[in-house]
């Protein structure tokens, strides 16, 4: 049967990297809390990036980057929506100056009714 990871609350993880900031040496540190010092280390690094946001818990993203993420994708739809709609009218104003500029007006008639009047 293969061993389970151990999960360690926020209060354990704040506890170890304040003893590693008040001066205890990281070997000392993961000894007493029987933890790699590599793993020490990530979690003083966490700690200092936002010591509000450190540790959400249990391997779960933070809300606010989940939110980022989100908000982000969405940013990017919208740009890639604006660029196409830019497209579209740059075209049809290209068409409108042409048609202007021969004189003709443009035809409301749809292809059916075009044919129907070819017909007669």
């Amino acid at each position: 049967m293969g061993l389970s990871r151990r999960k360690f609350t926020k209060e354990i993880k704040v506890a170890a990297v304040q003893q590693l900031e008040a001066g205890s040496s990281a070997a000392e540190v993961a000894r007493a809390f029987e933890i790699s010092a590599n793993l020490l280390h990530r979690w003083r690094k966490e700690y200092r990036h936002g010591p509000g946001n450190a540790f959400p818990g249990m391997g779960k993203r933070r809300w606010e980057e989940t939110q980022i993420a989100q908000l982000e994708r969405k940013v990017g739809q919208q740009a890639v929506e604006i660029d196409f709609l830019k497209g579209c009218l740059q075209r049809l104003e290209a068409q409108r100056m042409l048609q202007a500029l021969s004189g003709r007006p443009r035809s409301t008639a749809t292809s059916k009714t075009r044919s129907k009047r070819a017909a007669k």
